[in-house]
């Protein structure tokens, strides 16, 4: 599939491809947002071995995410490069899914850990080979802003499905917060396979016809990746956005029952419309970006989003409607931080590519992949401990002190707008832009159909590179 037919990826194609975003957007956000907080009361367990055990078991995770990526960059079979780990991922997934969140009470560290690991291995899967797929069937700059524009979309969609069933068992059915949680998982566990499915079943899996492209299994990968600034750069930035946001969602029950005096039903509702607006925002943003550039377009929403977050502690407490404006506000330009990076890490793919000779697509995603996960586990380990020395106790809700109320609030909005902005720092000075990444392309084009003539791949792509004034490897 060359860069032209890339473009003109049909809508429909692309929306059925990401269906494959849904269960990985909808349980990271149940397993930060609803999880924790219901061990922490529910279940018994303290706020310190919560945020151990989560930090524990990200811990170990991440060192699975490179390995699983060089494997993935070396994955040639009959039916695809990428559709094999997703046909894995998704059964692993359901299986850590139904041991969490229908766990009983009094459970161990052991199992908490064990079954993390379970769940982080299915998720570290399906949240790292679609968007490596992706970018192998959207090359240019304004085609990968799109379609990662339509996974955020669709992601989006899952997400709000899944906030609804809280605040529909919570305020319709009248059930406990407890319930809520079991039939998430309930949802979660049937939704991966199916959607999982789907994808893997109507998208193609282009294989790369350059066989020179195909890295070694070899520590030595790692240390190619790391050491491109462009990287590095994105790296930092996606940490930044991923930590950010997820300080906030993972005290957000907390603070709006507690902090704000809302009902967990009135909670969900408010993450509802976060989440709503997120579906103007994702498209906005991918759009803003085919105009102004994807590393600008970072730096508007952050700032816009940090602007949201100074009001969040103004609104009356107790009055719902109040809130909701700043929650749609965030809600927006929060939809743009992940795709946008994605966007870019695929662009800066293409040129460690043209610079080193070997396609470690899949490799980039997944140190991203692991990144996230870095930030995810120190945005608990953090605000948890955090809460609990300032004196927060979530069993003791309007009970707890003025002082643990109030430093509830600021740590709130504190960590997530410094994240936030220096993530926004991280894109200064940004070289790489659409004409820079169209000769680029151009240059891999060029050796993509010499090696499917069997013809030296490396020599036609120098020749294009040295036409348009790239460096090649």
């Amino acid at each position: 599939m060359m860069a032209g037919e890339a473009a003109r990826i049909p809508l429909w194609r692309t929306v059925v491809f990401a269906l494959s975003a849904l269960p990985v957007t909808a349980v990271a956000a149940a397993l930060l947002i609803y999880l924790p907080p219901h061990l922490a009361t529910r279940l018994g367990v303290s706020l310190g071995v919560v945020a151990g055990v989560w930090f524990i078991a990200r811990m170990i995770d991440i060192g699975l995410d490179p390995i699983l990526g060089m494997l993935m960059d070396r994955t040639r079979t009959r039916i695809g490069r990428y559709r094999p780990w997703m046909l894995l991922g998704a059964p692993i997934l359901s299986l850590g899914i139904a041991m969490l969140f229908f766990a009983p009470v009094g459970i161990t560290k052991a199992y908490m850990v064990g079954w993390l690991l379970v769940l982080y291995v299915g998720l570290s899967i399906l949240s790292l080979a679609p968007p490596a797929w992706a970018a192998t069937i959207a090359r240019t700059y304004d085609a990968r802003s799109r379609i990662f524009g339509v996974m955020a979309i669709v992601a989006i969609v899952a997400l709000l499905v899944t906030l609804s069933i809280p605040a529909f068992t919570g305020q319709v059915l009248k059930l406990t917060d407890a319930d809520a949680v079991h039939a998430m998982g309930a949802f979660l566990a049937v939704l991966t396979p199916v959607a999982v499915g789907l994808a893997v079943w109507l998208t193609p899996d282009p294989v790369n016809p350059d066989k020179s492209a195909i890295p070694k299994l070899a520590i030595g990968d790692l240390a190619a990746v790391l050491k491109k600034p462009n990287l590095l750069r994105l790296y930092a930035a996606q940490m930044a956005m991923v930590l950010g946001p997820g300080w906030m969602s993972s005290i957000f029950l907390f603070f709006a029952k507690d902090f704000m005096h809302f009902t967990g039903g009135q909670a969900s509702v408010l993450l509802m419309f976060y989440v709503v607006a997120g579906l103007l925002g994702a498209p906005t943003v991918a759009w803003l970006a085919t105009r102004i550039g994807k590393h600008r377009a970072i730096m508007v929403v952050a700032i816009g989003y940090s602007l949201g977050l100074l009001t969040v502690l103004l609104p009356p407490k107790g009055v719902f409607w109040a809130s909701v404006p700043v929650n749609l506000w965030c809600g927006f330009c929060g939809a743009g931080f992940e795709l946008t990076i994605r966007s870019m890490l695929a662009d800066v793919a293409d040129e460690a590519r043209l610079q080193d000779g070997h396609d470690r697509m899949s490799l980039i995603f997944s140190l991203n992949t692991a990144g996230s996960k870095v930030a995810s586990g120190v945005a608990i380990i953090i605000s948890y401990p955090l809460l609990q020395y300032l004196g927060y106790a979530p069993r003791l809700g309007h009970a707890n002190s003025a002082a643990a109320i109030r430093g509830l609030g600021l740590t709130f909005v504190s960590g997530p707008i410094a994240c936030v902005i220096l993530g926004a720092v991280c894109m200064i000075g940004w070289k790489l832009t659409a004409a820079r990444h169209a000769e680029i392309r151009a240059a891999l084009d060029a050796r993509d159909a010499a090696a499917a003539l069997g013809i030296e791949g490396q020599a036609i792509a120098d020749a294009a590179a040295v036409a348009h004034g790239v460096e090649a490897a």
